[in-house]
């Protein structure tokens, strides 16, 4: 069973705005934006939630409207929460540069050195033989 988002209403099937919510969604986003903490500004607002959820809240594009959700936040103002997330992440070093995948290299052939012992048990002569594997980079 999903919940429905905060600041809506579920009315004959259909999410509709509920007004004193959506209000309290309003001034999380305005609050944040002026500078203030996500849980700050979500305890000023009237949202009793942590920082992870307010901030998850905060990156929740349907606020903006989709087909079942009508729209509380606009674009606009969506955009900049989200660019002021993006300038406290970096002002606080949370932003990590994506760094360049460095081929694995492993080796691609393999020498054998001759089998001098034979064992009864077979898991002692795999180990053994797995003890004479020699590897060549190329």
């Amino acid at each position: 069973m999903r919940t429905t988002l905060f600041g809506y209403k579920i009315k004959n099937g259909k999410a509709s705005i509920d007004k004193e919510k959506a209000a309290k969604v309003h001034r999380l986003f305005d609050g944040y934006i002026s500078g203030k903490a996500l849980r700050t500004a979500a305890l000023e607002a009237g949202i009793d939630t942590y920082h992870g959820s307010a901030g998850r809240m905060l990156q929740n594009k349907k606020y903006m409207g989709t087909d079942y959700y009508p729209a509380i936040i606009s674009k606009e103002f969506f955009q900049k929460a989200q660019e002021e997330r993006e300038h406290r992440a970096v002002k606080l070093g949370r932003v990590r540069e994506v760094e360049e995948d460095l081929p694995i290299l492993s080796p691609t052939k393999f020498r054998l050195k001759s089998n001098e012992i034979l064992f009864d048990d077979p898991f002692k002569q795999a180990e053994y033989a797995y003890s004479m594997i020699e590897s060549e980079w190329f």
